[in-house]
């Protein structure tokens, strides 16, 4: 059984690249007031570093919390592991905490796999050799899907958070399986998606995001063939007023034609201002009922 020793908090450094996120928020403050009033239940897990220090394993908040509480010895216990074994046992002591955010989860199963891989694949009973991501407990598809989310550009990567963050009526959201779509397409790419979707306020279905990875795959993506596919109305989309495109373009300057929608739209708002401002008084008396159209 392992001894319990210990440690000062200053001589323990967190885990390199930890993916899971130790936030300031209620929930921690709660742990530090249990603790105060409780005393830590569960030592935190650390490994002998070679300067005379320790690398967190397991605890990350507990130590926040003990650091809140303006405790400076936290009770620990020792184990030697190698770097792939240290990331193993961080991922596994974390991964199924209550709520975990897909970046998260993406990126501590990915450096699960990393570190299996590079501990070496076992060898089957009949000598073959064993795929090590088999030892995971989640299903192959489902650890896969949650690491090609690593392969997102931040922006997009927070749009996935958002889905369980948020309520997705009010912020916008990207699902896990839209969101692993996007992910085969180029970082310029992903950069266009994420501005086109702040400014048409509009992210993709999972059948609209294999779409766009079409799109991208036969070197068709651009914004007007992005609006394109976004503009099927969904089913939890409001509808979109229409106009006659041939009516509004013969009627626009053929300069502005050229330029992609986002100009066009902006070109015909500011027009719309401006006529607005100077024809205040007569749009006023306009009789919305008896327009003839």
């Amino acid at each position: 059984m392992d001894s319990i020793v210990n440690i000062k908090i200053s001589l323990i450094d967190d885990f390199k690249n930890h993916p899971f996120l130790v936030n300031d928020d209620d929930t921690l403050k709660e742990l530090a007031k249990s603790i105060k009033e409780n005393g830590l239940l569960n030592p935190i897990i650390v490994r002998p570093k070679n300067n005379n220090r320790y690398e967190l394993i397991s605890g990350h908040r507990r130590k926040l919390a003990m650091q809140l509480n303006g405790i400076d010895e936290i009770d620990a216990v020792i184990k030697e592991l190698d770097d792939d074994e240290a990331t193993i046992y961080m991922v596994d002591s974390n991964i199924y905490r209550e709520r975990i955010l897909p970046s998260e989860k993406a990126f501590a199963y990915k450096m699960k796999i990393d570190a299996l891989k590079h501990q070496g694949k076992t060898l089957s009973p009949k000598g073959t050799k064993q795929h090590s991501v088999d030892q995971i407990d989640d299903t192959k598809t489902q650890i896969y899907r949650y690491i090609r989310l690593t392969y997102l550009i931040s922006d997009l990567l927070k749009l996935v958070d958002n889905s369980v963050l948020h309520d997705k009526r009010t912020y916008l959201t990207i699902g896990i399986k839209p969101a692993v779509e996007l992910s085969y397409l180029t970082k310029d790419e992903q950069n266009l998606l994420y501005s086109t979707f702040i400014y048409d306020d509009l992210t993709p279905s999972h059948g609209q995001a294999i779409k766009i990875r079409e799109l991208s795959k036969n070197k068709k993506l651009n914004y007007d063939s992005l609006v394109d596919v976004l503009s099927q109305i969904k089913g939890n989309q409001k509808e979109q007023i229409s106009f006659n495109k041939e009516k509004i373009e013969s009627v626009l300057p053929l300069d502005l034609l050229k330029r992609d929608k986002r100009y066009i739209e902006q070109f015909i708002i500011e027009a719309i201002l401006k006529y607005k401002e100077i024809k205040k008084e007569e749009l006023e008396k306009i009789d919305i009922n008896n327009l003839k159209i």
